[in-house]
This record gives C-alpha cells, sequence and structure tokens, in this order.
C-alpha cells in the first residue's frame, strides 16, 4: 500500500509554501513593529491576543468540521486568510489593523488545523500514522528553513525593506493557495444535518472522549505548560554574546535538523511504538535544558540546538498519530482541535512564567527547572497505559 498518497503530498507542500511565507516574517515582525513606533508592550499584547484567537478557535473549527463531515473547505478558508494577513500588515500601520492582520493569520491557523489534521489521519491507517504525521511535519518545517533564509538574504540586499518584504511573503502564500484546490475530499457523513455548533461546544468534547485521550492529553498539556517559546533559548545564546545572524543562523539548524528527523521518527514510531519514541523526544528535551541550564559554552550550545531538532521530530507530529489512533475517525478533528486549541494556550501561560523566573531567578533557574519538571513528566508517560482504542 501506498503510504505517502497524493493527497499527503499535496497538504504537505501547502504547509511547506505556508511556512515559507510565515517564517520568512517571524523574525521581522517584531523589529518591522518597533520601526513603525510600536512598544515592546503592544507588541506582547498584540502577539498573546494573536496567538489566543488561534488557540482558541482550533477548537471550535475542528468540531465545526467534524459535525459537518467536511473537511476541504476549512482547510482551503484557514490558508487564504493566512496568506491575505502578510500584504495586510504592510498596507496601513494603525494599531487597529496591525491587530486585525495578526489575528486574521492566527484565525486562518485555527480555522485549517483540525481539519487538515483529520485529512491526513483519514489517509492514513493506525501503522502508518507516525510516517503521514512524520512526514507532513517534516515538510512544514522545511518551510522554516527556507523561509528566514530568504528573509535573511533579502534583507542583506535590502536593508530596512520590511514592507517590501510582507509583499514577497505573499507569493509562497499565493502558491499554498494554488495547491489546496488541487486536493479532493473523501466522502463522510456528518454527525446530524443540520447539528448547530457553537463556539465552545468543542469543550464538552472533554467529557465524553475516550479517558485514554484524557490521560494522554492531560500529561501532553502539563508539558506545555512548562515547555516556553524557542526564543528563550535563542536568548540564552544572545546572553552569552552570540550576533543577530548567528541566533537566527542557529534557528535555520535547528529547523533543519527538525525537518530532515521528522519522517524518519515518525516510521521509527510506527515500526516500535508511537509511545515511545515520544517519550523518548521528552528525555532528549530535559538534557538539551538541563545543559542550557549547567553551560555557557557557544558550541556546545550547537549540539544542544541539534537534540533540541531531534526532540521536536521525536514529539510533535507523533503527538498527533499517538491522539489520531486512541480517537474515533468522526471525531478526529475534533480532538486534535482541542488539543492543540489548550496547548496554544498552555505555551501562552508558558512563555509568561519563563519570563517571571528568568527575570526574578536567572536563566539557569529557568533551563534546569523546565529539565527537572520534563523528567517527572517522562515518568507519567512510561506508567502510562493505553488499553483500547476509540471506536
Amino acid at each position: 500500500m501506498k503510504i505517502i498518497t497524493r493527497t499527503i503530498w499535496l497538504l504537505s507542500l501547502v504547509s511547506l509554501f505556508t511556512d515559507v511565507s510565515s517564517e520568512m516574517l517571524y523574525p521581522v515582525i517584531p523589529i518591522y513593529l518597533k520601526s513603525i513606533n510600536f512598544s515592546i508592550v503592544f507588541i506582547g499584547i498584540l502577539e498573546g491576543l494573536a496567538e489566543a484567537t488561534a488557540g482558541i478557535s482550533k477548537g471550535y473549527f475542528g468540531k465545526m468540521s467534524d459535525n459537518t463531515g467536511k473537511r476541504l473547505p476549512f482547510v482551503q478558508l484557514g490558508y487564504l486568510l493566512s496568506a491575505l494577513s502578510k500584504p495586510m500588515m504592510a498596507l496601513f500601520t494603525f494599531p487597529l489593523w496591525i491587530f486585525s492582520a495578526r489575528s486574521l493569520d492566527r484565525l486562518g491557523k485555527g480555522i485549517r488545523t483540525g481539519a487538515r489534521d483529520a485529512m491526513l489521519s483519514d489517509e492514513s491507517t493506525p501503522a502508518t500514522k507516525g510516517q503521514v504525521f512524520g512526514f507532513h511535519r517534516g515538510m512544514d518545517t522545511l518551510g522554516a528553513v527556507i523561509g528566514p533564509a530568504v528573509a535573511l538574504l533579502f534583507l542583506y540586499f535590502y536593508p530596512g525593506k520590511y514592507r517590501t518584504l510582507f509583499y514577497v511573503a505573499f507569493i509562497p502564500g499565493v502558491v499554498s493557495i494554488a495547491c489546496t484546490f488541487l486536493l479532493k475530499e473523501k466522502e463522510t457523513t456528518p454527525k446530524e444535518s443540520k447539528i448547530k455548533t457553537r463556539f465552545l461546544d468543542f469543550l464538552q468534547y472533554w467529557k465524553s472522549s475516550p479517558p485514554a485521550y484524557r490521560k494522554l492529553v492531560t500529561g501532553m498539556l502539563l508539558f506545555a505548560l512548562f515547555n516556553s517559546s524557542d526564543m528563550f533559548l535563542i536568548l540564552k545564546m544572545k546572553d552569552n554574546g552570540a550576533s543577530d545572524v548567528a541566533a537566527i543562523g542557529i534557528y535555520i539548524f535547528y529547523n533543519l535538523v527538525y525537518a530532515a528527523f521528522s519522517f524518519p521518527l515518525g516510521k521509527l514510531g510506527d515500526k516500535i511504538g508511537l509511545k515511545k519514541v515520544f517519550i523518548s523526544g521528552l528525555v532528549v528535551f530535559a538534557v538539551v535544558y538541563l545543559g542550557m541550564g549547567a553551560t555557557n559554552n557557544r558550541y556546545l550550545f550547537l549540539a544542544l540546538f541539534f537534540l533540541y531538532g531531534i526532540y521536536a521530530a521525536a514529539t510533535d507530529g507523533i503527538s498527533k498519530a499517538w491522539i489520531s489512533n486512541i480517537t474515533g475517525k468522526n471525531d478526529t478533528a475534533t480532538a486534535i482541535g482541542t488539543y492543540t486549541g489548550f496547548q496554544s494556550i498552555c505555551t501562552l501561560l508558558a512563555s509568561s512564567l519563563a519570563g517571571f523566573v528568568w527575570y526574578r531567578f536567572g536563566s539557569t533557574a529557568l533551563f534546569l527547572g523546565t529539565g527537572i519538571a520534563t523528567i517527572v513528566l517522562v515518568v507519567y508517560f512510561s506508567l502510562l497505559t493505553i488499553r483500547a482504542k476509540a471506536t
């Protein structure tokens, strides 16, 4: 049986081009906002509210996708909104307009995530989920390698031309939209023909979901609560004298490792078990954070970022594959949307807490504390038993 089907290829290409577009701007947005006189406080509020928009909407639109039995319209609309947000950022500099553009980008992510992952799940079997989600994750992350590299190259030749870069980022966004129109949706049966999806209906899924789902996602969300933004790792390097170019370069290196290992580790997960690979990823994460807390050696940082890429490849796609294997087919978008929605909110809280700990106690306390907490969760997942798959 063909594992990487046409639909999986197309969805992966859509994610790749979208990530090229988004990651081209990721390191530039804070600089651009400061250049048009946005304060650090307002930038923080803007990003926080935008991420909260994405987090809450993931569960809602995932539930709506399951209720209607439709996937493709959510995928197409989600990627369209994210693409349109790029040139919007450059058109006007009014705070309300900038907030609307960033929220539109995040809303697009919220609309598409559950439905897209459900399409990936429908294209695979329980024995191939790791490979399918790993392949998609790898292609997506490859965009995070290409995007910042293009941005660095552009700004090298055209320094300070931030607005022009926003228009350039729209080009791969258009390519991603075009790819969505090559997708074909499988026939599915809606749960109820005229069911109305209320905004917080996805929260009810937590009560009705399989016990295995609640146990698994509880552990994953606890991890998300202290797994703060990657920016803190880059700030650690900056504190030890790394230049801006070196910091962005090592971010690209991390994403390259992440992209390269996502599919092989997904394949390994299908062979030896998703749980074993996921736990191994958490062990690697603990080593990275303990290492970051214990050393100031720049060369060792490179090795730790290599391991950090391995951790990401061993957990991100694997977690969604694992969730989709223990939930019913008609609930896949809701299950993944609910998890990723709560995960977004937990990540926001984690980054806020990390910022406080760093400010109050120093970076060493933050990294060592996170590493120790992860070891506790490794024990939790090791003892976790998933006895039955939902039907």
